[in-house]
């Protein structure tokens, strides 16, 4: 009997992408943006199990954020085009109307968050770009004279997180460093700011909501502690009152209209625990059952009677889900691979550290392909996450299950620098991109190799954006391990890339990556092209024309240097993107691209 054919990468790639979510000011419905038609658009739906409908025809733009009015059927939001990230706001009315342009300003960056809208329904706030590229001012647009005004103009990098509960002050975040943000109450008739936190040292502090009378508002914040917390701030006074310190980061929070609920989610190792406590009876209602993987986009209803959110696991891919108050599990409210299209061998990863050189243990999710064995050893996949400061977590990747079909291996590790293991541990990453890290990866190339079940002749490397860095640093400067390679907007070159950053960033750059005049000789000993020469195996590159975070020239250097000796790079641009995709077309092929010469090479 002949063995079945292999799967196609398609039907893994058959899945919807879900982002944000939005009530309706009666809490039957809710908004959210998804690429259910090939682009990301506004959708909304009602809690009663009605199909979702399609709210926006976008083609070119991809809706990214929504806020919903509180008082009335309209929703604000945000799209940019073609992966720009110059994001320009858009009005819906009402379940019918086409949406209405608020901006049309190319190259200019409208910032806008969930509680954009003013308690009374009158007004938007948001933060801006035009004045100059690298300042984000404060405005705010009466609705329904479409008069804007600007606020705050103090050279900032502003965000404006949400109004004050009596609708006089807005509170806005601003990063003065790359781990530190601080917290103003801006108001809004004087147009004068007041610092609510002054505290000494880098300290990162983000907004959950305000108490009912705005007195004190619910932070989120790692001030004076190894993991990220949660306490109350006395607008007045300053003071901090604690109401949750685990030992590991609280990544997400949401408090309900009324501050009776919160909701609450525990980053454990990288995966997600949510639990929802009743402030008032001061006790935590049942921890509701949600898989392995990663929970998202807190969002209560008006009434404070259902939370929404996302759920993320590697066997049941993103997906909106509404739990009422009291139920033991969530019900969840769109499918996300498609009906017929959900493969039956979804591989759940396996935690395991690695220890390192200087006696510190890697985090990492092990994937084992269903039925390997040591005596038919496998291949495997060092795939590494980006940002630095982000977090592989145990979510679906459409690659990695086809990868595990074919027999390949996956190890995803949290090297230093990754969030979610305590700020000492993230902050091992700041002025060290291609130091400590490397050798992460050096340890997790031997951990591959000690296997029983991995061929260690059959090793790939691959990540995207700060991952694309790591592998191109793997491949040029650890080349002895792998057997190919694939780069997903990297940057190459770190002095090239430090001049090219979005203008707001390049404020923190210094302390996060180094200073191009006066680190010059050290960013390019750290920089993967000056290592171009030692790389042996075959790769290929990725790269989105519009990127702004990382630019295209990043992947052209390194495919002219490589070039140039006469090796054999492929180089796939998509000039209708960005950092990352927002068609779905791109995106499968691309990563039809990408899996299909990691199998080439590691399957010979």
């Amino acid at each position: 009997m002949t063995s079945p054919a292999p799967r196609p990468l398609d039907r893994y790639l058959a899945v919807r992408r879900f982002l944000e979510i939005s009530f309706s000011p009666d809490g039957s419905e809710i908004a959210f943006t998804a690429d259910i038609s090939g682009q990301w658009n506004v959708w909304r739906m009602r809690l009663d199990g009605s199909p979702p409908i399609q709210r926006t025809m976008f083609e070119e733009e991809a809706a990214r954020a929504i806020a919903w009015n509180p008082r009335r059927d309209e929703t604000v939001i945000a799209a940019d085009r073609h992966g720009t990230e110059d994001f320009q706001l858009y009005l819906l009315r009402g379940p019918d109307e086409w949406p209405e342009a608020l901006t049309n300003t190319p190259k200019v960056k409208h910032i806008l968050s969930s509680e954009a809208w003013s308690p009374d329904g009158r007004a938007i706030a948001f933060s801006s770009n035009g004045r100059k590229p690298e300042d984000f001012d404060v405005f705010v647009r009466d609705m329904a004279s479409g008069e804007t005004t600007r606020l705050l103009e103090d050279g900032r990098f502003n965000h404006v997180m949400r109004w004050t509960p009596d609708g006089r002050g807005l509170l806005v975040l601003y990063p003065s460093a790359s781990d530190d943000t601080e917290l103003e109450l801006l108001d809004v008739r004087t147009r004068e700011a007041r610092h609510l936190t002054p505290w000494p040292g880098n300290v990162q502090v983000a907004p959950v909501g305000f108490s009912a009378d705005g007195r004190r508002v619910l932070v989120v914040t790692d001030r004076d502690r190894e993991f990220v917390g949660l306490a109350w701030l006395d607008v007045a006074s300053g003071a901090l009152e604690w109401v949750e310190t685990p030992e590991h980061d609280i990544e997400d929070a949401a408090l309900s209209h009324d501050g009776a609920l919160l909701a609450v989610v525990v980053n454990v190792d990288g995966a997600s625990r949510l639990r929802i406590r009743d402030l008032r009876a001061g006790r935590d209602l049942a921890a509701p059952e949600v898989p392995l993987g990663a929970v998202a986009d807190l969002a209560w209803d008006p009434a404070g009677k259902s939370l929404a959110f996302r759920v993320n696991a590697a066997t049941q891919p993103n997906t909106p889900h509404v739990l009422p108050v009291g139920a033991s599990a969530p019900r969840r409210l769109a499918a996300s691979l498609l009906p017929g299209f959900v493969p039956p061998d979804l591989v759940a990863p396996e935690a395991v550290r690695i220890p390192s050189h200087d006696g510190r243990d890697v985090p990492a999710w092990l994937y084992k392909p269903p039925g390997a064995a040591p005596s038919a050893k496998c291949p495997a996949l060092l795939s590494i996450h980006g940002g630095p400061e982000a977090q592989e977590r145990p979510i679906y990747y459409p690659l990695y299950q086809w990868l595990l079909h074919l027999g390949i291996a996956i190890l995803a590790p949290n090297v230093r620098g990754s969030t979610g293991f305590g700020k000492s541990y993230r902050r091992l990453i700041h002025r060290d991109w291609g130091g400590g890290d490397l050798r992460d990866f050096a340890a997790c190339g031997e951990f591959l190799r000690r296997t029983p079940w991995v061929d260690p002749a059959r090793l790939g490397v691959f990540g995207g954006s700060y991952g694309g860095f790591a592998t191109l640093s793997c491949a040029t400067r650890l080349p002895e391990y792998w057997a190919c390679a694939v780069d997903v907007v990297g940057p190459s070159n770190l002095l090239t890339f430090l001049k090219s950053v979005p203008p707001a960033w390049r404020r923190f750059m210094k302390d996060w990556v180094g200073d191009p005049e006066q680190d010059r000789d050290f960013l390019m000993e750290r920089s993967p092209i000056t290592y171009a020469d030692r790389l042996r195996c075959p790769i290929l590159i990725v790269q989105g024309a519009n990127d702004p975070r990382v630019a295209k020239a990043e992947s052209d250097q390194f495919v002219e240097r490589l070039r140039s000796r006469g090796v054999t790079v492929e180089y796939d641009v998509y000039d209708d993107e960005g950092h990352g995709f927002t068609k779905t077309g791109n995106q499968v092929r691309a990563w039809k691209r990408i899996g299909e010469f990691l199998v080439r090479h590691l399957r010979p």
